[in-house]
């Protein structure tokens, strides 16, 4: 009885401190800017501009004014996709408001790249990307001009591209009613997930809450593509033979790192890619994600129950029980004592009838 009590205080233990582990976990790297205006000077010592990147007001100016302009802001602190022995795997979440002006430019993407990219080289790729695939890079572009020698589906797409502006994978913007150079704020959020190796995007007006469903969404291992090398994170942008205008308003990026044991195996990006046609895929992560931490927080609260319900139950279960005064045993040896009894003496009187009649 007291090995099994013992196994599960061990056991009651082991959920708790896996439960505190996955609540106090600290993410590996984050930044928010809400705004660029000239009064904040925080943002200055963490990102730097290249090309014709400049501060506009309240946002950065990535392109624009002039024909054939580019740009890019890059957050000068690295993250791997790779941390720690074991291998922990890293997600991130960004979000960020841009707009670009009516004209047809080459848009702007988000991108990550290697510490040795060449973040000031730009050679009139689209996007202010480089066209040279010995540089390993992810791009999530959002583009305005239909450019035919990357095979572009329209002036108004957002797209997947991996060490070449032409894109793996691409998604319509006008089928959830939306242009990218309409010149409002629009807003967009880029997650990727280590645990699925999937990375996601959705998009909507300024205002508009969180989509459930992403416009885009492609299976990817970030952790092969770069292994242990510093990643930079960033913004790119070219306004191609336009003057069209490419500015970021807030930017904020977190990312954290996943468990080795939650860690699956990599999909095969062909099983996601219908050849001619759109894939919509209804993977609903943020849901799955919220599911997985109610049920670690009601595993580790459980444990936490069940380790002071045993707790109390051993403290009582060793207490011997009293017994009331009036049952009290006595000794052994006090038993076989010879005890003394009382007697009282009765007088029976006989009728003397009944003596009469023998």
């Amino acid at each position: 009885m007291a090995s099994i009590s013992v196994s599960r205080y061990f056991m009651a233990l082991f959920l708790l401190n896996l439960y505190l582990e996955v609540v106090a976990a600290e993410p590996y790297m984050s930044f928010s800017f809400k705004n660029f205006g000239k009064d904040s000077k925080e943002f200055e010592s963490q990102i730097a501009l290249y090309g014709d990147a400049k501060f506009s007001n309240d946002s950065i100016q990535i392109s624009g004014s002039q024909s054939s302009s580019s740009g890019r802001v890059i957050f000068k602190k690295p993250v791997k996709f790779v941390e720690g022995n074991p291998r922990n795997m890293v997600s991130f979440s960004m979000y960020f408001v841009f707009s670009m002006s009516s004209e047809n430019g080459d848009g702007l993407a988000f991108i990550l790249a290697p510490a040795s990219f060449p973040l000031n080289v730009f050679d009139g790729c689209s996007m202010g990307l480089v066209g040279d695939k010995k540089l390993r890079f992810l791009a999530v572009e959002f583009d305005t001009f239909k450019d035919e020698q990357y095979g572009d589906l329209n002036g108004n797409h957002v797209g997947v591209d991996i060490d070449s502006p032409v894109s793996a994978k691409v998604s319509n913007v006008s089928s959830i009613n939306l242009v990218l150079n309409s010149a409002e704020k629009l807003q967009a959020w880029i997650d990727y997930e280590a645990n699925s190796k999937r990375i996601e995007l959705r998009l909507s007006k300024i205002g508009v809450v969180r989509p459930v469903d992403p416009l885009l969404s492609y299976p990817i291992d970030l952790s092969q593509m770069w292994e242990n090398e510093d990643v930079l994170v960033g913004l790119s942008s070219s306004s191609g033979n336009s003057s069209q205008k490419s500015n970021v308003h807030s930017w904020s990026f977190r990312s954290r790192t996943v468990p080795h044991w939650m860690h699956s195996e990599p999909m095969d990006p062909e099983s996601f890619v219908d050849k001619g046609e759109e894939l919509n895929v209804r993977k609903r992560s943020d849901c799955v994600v919220r599911i997985l931490a109610a049920l670690i927080f009601g595993t580790g609260c459980g444990a936490l129950g069940a380790f002071t319900v045993l707790f109390v139950w051993t403290i009582l279960a060793n207490r011997r029980p009293v017994v009331p005064e009036e049952y009290v045993v006595r000794p052994k040896e006090y038993a076989l004592q010879p005890k003394e009894f009382r007697y009282k003496k009765f007088n029976v009187a006989v009728d003397k009838a009944i003596e009469d009649g023998k």
